[in-house]
């Protein structure tokens, strides 16, 4: 028996593949390569090149890997790019999940862990958000999470009586980041790390937008969470499920007191023993002082634990990123 992870291909879901293998889980990775790297697949991995939104591909993968369970990475994840490109973030959020519930229904598959997103909450009227927060996404990369949240639970609900009930859980969280190998790494255009990396790298100074937020030291606070961290909470999911275990619909995978704009550049800065000087603009409209997301519940549940300080973290991304990230 083994999990597949869709999307396993990608930054987060290849960590995930990595901790489902150190915890003796088979893995089978499906992925239509649209951002991921075939090369972040561990060696002996079985991989299937497919996109979610072929339901008989994903079916066929099912059943011919003995799947007991699908760690649900795959998805369209660039909130600002999502507001100029709604349809396609729907049909591969929101479409793509639809399918992949059908494909587990007729191959009888009945554990899920869903990959969603803090987006969900938008600018919520609270500093620190838990599970019960009010969700009003604010993109369409949002919204399509949220969507796909409310699949899963009316899939669960329609198939409780049934032979094969679906059991699932949905994670949320904010900023992932930093690298459990150096093996992968964070390729995106759009996310503060690799941003920060690419101006270092090409010698110029990175930037920070806004430094007069009521915060301590003037810019935006957020949550960062270490990759391995993230995943390691997936897997113990999966496990969780697995072994029957009763699991809460969402789950918030948070710090509980967040990390500065500024002390993330400086701590990259710093890993990359730079001495360029961040460059403060204006703010950018509709950024928020502080949200970040309490981790107590996750942490009782599935052993969510902020395990790498900031610095790890920007070591750890630093030493893991390419030169072709410059």
């Amino acid at each position: 028996m083994s999990w597949m992870v869709t999307g396993g291909a990608g930054y987060i879901g290849a960590h995930v593949v990595r901790a489902l293998r150190d915890s003796g889980i088979d893995a089978v990775v499906l992925d239509d390569l649209s951002s991921g790297f075939e090369a972040f697949v561990p060696e002996g991995v079985p991989f299937v090149k497919a996109s979610i939104l072929e339901t008989e591909r994903v079916t066929a993968a099912l059943r011919d890997h003995n799947v007991q369970g699908v760690i649900h990475c795959a998805g369209y994840k660039y909130a600002g790019e999502s507001v100029k490109n709604p349809l396609h973030t729907y049909r591969q959020n929101v479409e793509g999940t639809v399918c992949l519930l059908e494909a587990m229904a007729t191959a009888g598959v009945t554990q899920l862990v869903f990959s969603s997103s803090a987006g969900v909450y938008g600018t919520p009227d609270v500093e620190v958000v838990n599970e019960s927060t009010a969700t009003t996404p604010e993109s369409p990369y949002g919204e399509s999470k949220l969507i796909g949240e409310w699949l899963i639970r009316d899939q669960v609900r329609a198939t409780a009586e049934s032979d094969a009930p679906l059991r699932a859980t949905s994670l949320r969280y904010f900023n992932v980041v930093g690298s459990g190998t150096t093996e992968v790494y964070d390729a995106s255009p759009h996310n503060l790390f690799p941003k920060v990396i690419r101006a270092i790298k090409g010698g110029q100074a990175p930037l920070i937008f806004g430094d007069d937020y009521d915060t301590p030291d003037g810019t935006c606070v957020r949550d960062y969470v270490h990759v391995q961290d993230l995943a390691h909470s997936h897997v113990a999911a999966a496990r969780m499920l697995d072994a029957g275990r009763p699991l809460a619909p969402v789950y918030n995978l948070g710090s509980g007191d967040g990390t500065s704009v500024k002390e993330i550049v400086g701590s990259l800065l710093a890993a990359a023993d730079s001495s360029l000087e961040p460059v403060v603009k204006d703010r950018r409209p509709g950024d928020p002082a502080r949200i970040v997301a309490k981790g107590e519940l996750a942490a009782d549940d599935i052993e969510w634990k902020m395990a790498h300080s900031i610095e790890e973290m920007a070591s750890s991304a630093w030493e893991a990123a390419p030169e072709a990230l410059s």
